[in-house]
């Protein structure tokens, strides 16, 4: 695990206090100025890495998931070292948002990248990837025309003046080294942003030949190739941690899309016998293992609602650190349910890590959905909508709090039954 450098100097601290006190015979508090350069000076901060934060609860090296409001419900970001694994929805529609996210912030803070598929091309994945916003405003309603409006320099409106403060798009972000940015999906980043980026990418039908002869193994053939692939980008450009890097540290963001499906050659999901050989999870174990000592973060997404048996499901979250789950409407009975009119899905924290601790918390943020605008993908709590209107039909009413008894604690407790209370 990447651990954030600490020195212990507290003890040397609180004697020099004293030393400063009795000489002075002023006061025990006082200022120190900087300290002058040498071998103390670096033992004294914390190791500074951009597009990084450590975090408040336990000090942990933390990167963003490339959505602030992720960021927040998985206390504070992706920790360094740790796997998220993203649950696809459905039709996969929603899931590659949350893997662009990633990526596209990656590039914006100038980490390296590792994106792995065995459907779609890397260098094609990397150009779909949404363009970076200017400024932290673009988290309030920025799919209005407002947003592309271009006012005139000579000409100002004294009435909307505040428009003027609205983000707007540019080329190279200003401040790329802060934590956490927001995307434009209806805009696809600048190619230059691409070049000046390093990455590296891992495609499934170019790495392996069907000539291909490899020993018997307890993973497939898929596998192998990507682990091998991971471990070499990590102990030949100095991610490890036992092999400093020569220049200034940076972060491994690890992108690996549709890990699972039968493109990757695994059997996970028409194998009915938890016995029988599954890559999936020992793969699950191994890249695990090989993230904990090494400055790096990895994002997987898997098609978990295709396995039939739920016991490797059950596998698959525990060798996963952070665990987030997509629910779509479509094609579900909740898409007409006035309910969820202003959604377009539930989002699940199932996990969320606790490092150096035996067990795994769990989120107390119950009853999230998530909305996809045109340029933003959000995650709100779940409001029940207000029964307020004549004009709502008894049967919308039964509708709204059958579906309120399914939530569970949270909002739902204030819809039990079937009557309403009138405000």
């Amino acid at each position: 695990m990447a651990a954030v450098a600490t020195c212990s100097t507290g003890t040397r601290s609180t004697g020099s206090m004293v030393v400063a006190a009795s000489r002075n015979s002023v006061t025990s508090f006082q200022r120190r100025g900087p300290r002058a350069s040498g071998s103390d000076s670096g033992c004294s901060r914390l190791v500074s890495i951009a597009g990084t934060r450590p975090s408040v609860r336990n000090g942990q090296l933390l990167v963003s998931t490339g959505l602030p409001a992720l960021d927040q419900l998985l206390g504070g970001g992706l920790a360094v070292g740790t796997v998220l694994l993203i649950e696809e929805d459905k039709y996969n529609i929603y899931s590659p948002l949350l893997f662009k996210y990633f990526l596209a912030e990656g590039i914006v803070t100038g980490h390296t990248l590792l994106v792995a598929s065995a459907k779609e091309d890397p260098a094609d994945i990397l150009q779909e990837l949404p363009a970076p916003l200017l400024d932290d405003n673009c988290k309030k309603e920025c799919d209005e025309d407002i947003c592309n409006h271009k006012t005139e320099s000579n000409i100002k409106m004294k009435i909307a003046w505040r428009y003027q403060l609205l983000p707007k798009m540019e080329a190279r972000p200003v401040s790329s080294s802060r934590f956490g940015h927001y995307y434009d999906l209806s805009k696809r980043i600048p190619q230059e942003l691409i070049e000046a980026s390093k990455w590296h990418g891992f495609f499934l039908p170019e790495k392996i030949s069907s000539t291909l002869n490899v020993e018997p193994c307890s993973l497939n053939h898929g596998y192998i190739k990507l682990l091998q692939f991971i471990q070499n980008i990590i102990y030949e450009e100095g991610f490890d941690g036992s092999n400093p890097q020569k220049k200034q540290k940076n972060i491994l963001r690890i992108g690996i899309q549709n890990l699972g499906s039968p493109l990757w050659g695994d059997d996970v999901f028409w194998t009915e016998n938890c016995d029988s050989n599954h890559s999936l999870t020992k793969f699950l174990y191994m890249l695990r293992g090989l993230l904990r000592s090494s400055l790096s973060a990895c994002i997987i997404t898997v098609p978990t609602h295709l396995i039939q048996n739920k016991a490797i499901v059950a596998r698959v979250t525990n060798l996963s650190d952070t665990v987030v789950g997509l629910e779509s409407f479509i094609g579900s009975e909740k898409e007409t349910n006035p309910l969820y009119k202003d959604y377009h899905g539930l989002i699940h924290i199932r996990q969320i890590p606790q490092l150096n601790n035996l067990i795994y918390d769990v989120s107390d943020v119950k009853d999230l959905a998530f909305k996809l605008k045109r340029k933003l993908f959000t995650i709100e709590r779940l409001h029940l909508p207000p029964d307020l209107s004549d004009t709502v039909s008894r049967s919308s009413k039964q509708d709204l709090a059958e579906s309120a008894k399914l939530l569970g604690p949270g909002c739902g407790m204030m819809a039990r039954g079937k009557k309403h209370l009138d405000f």
